[in-house]
């Protein structure tokens, strides 16, 4: 398990690098470290200080990153890259993960960074839930390693991320 103070520095950079809307408050991440399907993996300075972190679960059928960042002060320097690598060796299973519908500059960048890295973007119709009340869902698209998903894959990881990560019950399952 991750020690407090290692948590504490993964969350400040979560809130640094992402809008509100995707990430969950401090409590309900926290919960998250008692899941064994959820796995943080950290990159450190010499000091010992988190720089680069990636959230990931492992499922049955495939894995998922939930989030990657790096600190801002040393964005693009293969810190990221190299987390990705070492997430994606850990196992042979298919990986997916949700990435914003690339319309502008950022998004288009952040999409062929995954490419590069063997990702497919996906062309089903995709709605991040609510991680926090209050917060509408958030339309992105689901990108793939080692291959594009069909329907029928695409249907089932959208299940199992309804239920298993943002645990919605059946009824409540937002429509792409």
């Amino acid at each position: 398990m991750i020690q407090q103070e290692k948590f504490d520095q993964v969350f400040d950079l979560m809130k640094a690098s992402f809008p509100e809307s995707e990430y969950r408050d401090y409590i309900n991440q926290k919960k998250l470290l008692s899941d064994q399907r959820y796995h943080l993996l950290t990159e450190e300075n010499k000091q010992g200080e988190v720089i680069a972190f990636l959230a990931g679960w492992e499922f049955e059928t495939f894995r998922y990153v939930e989030n990657i960042a790096v600190s801002p002060s040393i964005r693009g320097g293969g810190i990221g890259k190299q987390l990705m690598e070492r997430f994606m060796q850990q196992s042979t299973l298919p990986i997916v993960l949700e990435v914003e519908d690339p319309q502008d500059d950022l998004q288009r960048r952040r999409v062929r960074f995954y490419e590069r890295l063997g990702f497919c973007l996906g062309e089903f119709k995709y709605v991040q839930p609510p991680l926090r009340k209050g917060i509408p869902g958030l339309p992105l698209c689901i990108m793939s390693y080692p291959e594009k998903l069909t329907a029928s894959q695409f249907e089932h990881v959208r299940d199992v991320l309804y239920r298993e990560v943002y645990n919605l019950h059946q009824l409540s399952i937002p429509k792409s």
